[in-house]
């Protein structure tokens, strides 16, 4: 049977974002490939044609983390700014949604055990969203900034991180505001 053109592609892309939904929401050791080719539509053996193995698809699933960057460039660009980009981020919304919210803090504590190769895909995405951070910081050196940026950003995943991990919805909402409020404080965007 003979598809039209750009199948193949649409069906990798198709494959890439199950995967990402999953992986985000149940973790990458959770989730296996009969699952995301179900999802799919597809049988196990169609995997193959699109990948080598289950490492290759979480480097593409980083690789095609763009999305998330949209958001946060969107944000900052608005009239929310960078603050509407944090509280965004330091939503319930997001904490409650992990499978359509940012992979790197739904995949952190994974990926260091990952291999290298891996781990560069998932760098190069903290990379891209602390210079996103950096660029939209008001004071200090290039130097100052992207220190500030990354304390900003490193605050932010872990606050997401231990206010979906408890299992009391009183102290997620807690360190969720406490989390935005000093990220916030810490951007210089208090008061915005």
């Amino acid at each position: 049977m003979r598809y039209d053109k750009g199948h193949k592609d649409a069906t990798r892309q198709r494959i890439i974002d199950i995967a990402s939904r999953q992986f985000r929401e149940h973790g990458v050791a959770a989730v296996g490939l009969a699952g995301i080719m179900t999802d799919a539509g597809l049988t196990n053996g169609a995997f193959y044609a699109h990948f080598g193995s289950k490492e290759d698809l979480v480097r593409e699933v980083l690789a095609n983390a763009d999305k998330r960057n949209e958001v946060w460039q969107a944000a900052a660009e608005s009239g929310a700014g960078l603050a509407g980009a944090i509280r965004g981020y330091l939503s319930s919304k997001h904490r409650d949604n992990p499978g359509r919210g940012c992979p790197i803090s739904a995949l952190a504590a994974e990926i260091a055990r990952h291999p290298k190769a891996t781990r560069d895909a998932f760098t190069a995405k903290v990379t891209n969203v602390i210079e996103l951070i950096a660029a939209h910081l008001d004071s200090g050196t290039q130097r100052e900034r992207r220190r500030k940026a990354v304390a900003v950003y490193g605050l932010m995943v872990g606050t997401l991180q231990l206010a979906r991990a408890v299992n009391d919805k009183q102290l997620s909402e807690e360190i969720l505001q406490s989390g935005a409020e000093q990220a916030l404080a810490l951007a210089g965007q208090h008061g915005k």
